[in-house]
Formats: C-alpha cells, structure tokens, sequence
C-alpha cells in the first residue's frame, strides 16, 4: 500500500509566504512526497523551470507534481517539462499559487504529491 502525507496541510499562501502545518515559509520550496521540504529551493534560470530544477523531487518518485508558479504566474515551465514527466509516469500540473494550493491539498490525500512553490510574482 502506498503512503500518503495525510497529514500535511498547507494553510495559507500570500505574496512571499505559505504556511504549511502551522510553520510560515518566506522561501521558495520543494514538498517531497515523503512531507519533507527543501527550502530555500532555487531555479537555474530563476523565472523558468526545467527538469534539472525537479531532480531531486523527481527522485523522491511522485504520482503528480504541483507547481506553484507564484501568486501571478511568473514562473515558465518549460515547454516540453510536461511531456518528459508524463514518459517517466508523473502527471504535472502547473498553476499561480493559490490554485496550486487547492490542488495540492486535494491531490496528498490520496496521491504520492510533490511540489514546488515560488513564493512571489
């Protein structure tokens, strides 16, 4: 039987924060399906997301991948980013963070759900 985050939550989000469980973040983030989060996490060309940027959440073998693209969607994924993911069985969702958040919280339920979120634009 797969394992979920049940428990996480993520309260909260506004323009250079999110509140995950009761702990406020001021950095942009990883969430790995195992509830662990990397902060700060940071993009190699900062506004674009690429493969490279998800290595590491890649590794930790999530269902689905959130992407939180900032309160107003500054952040680009690559154009070809959903394409490799769903050859190597991820479904990606990209979305400005409250979206992401709603999905996010829906979706840990009952997948193994990574994300990632930049906190502004």
């Amino acid at each position: 039987m797969m394992k979920f985050m049940k428990s996480m939550t993520i309260e909260n989000c506004a323009f250079g924060t999110l509140v995950i469980d009761g702990i406020s973040h001021q950095d942009d983030l990883m969430i790995l399906p195992d509830g662990a989060i990397i902060a700060p996490w940071r993009r190699r060309k900062g506004h674009q997301l690429s493969m490279e940027d998800l290595k590491e959440l890649i590794h930790a073998s999530p269902e689905v991948i959130i992407m939180g693209t900032g309160m107003s969607g500054g952040v680009k994924p690559d154009r070809d980013l959903e394409t490799q993911l769903s050859r190597l069985g991820i479904r990606f969702m990209a979305a400005p963070n409250p979206k992401a958040v709603r999905i996010f919280n829906k979706l840990v339920q009952e997948k193994r759900v990574g994300a990632g979120f930049h906190l502004t634009c």
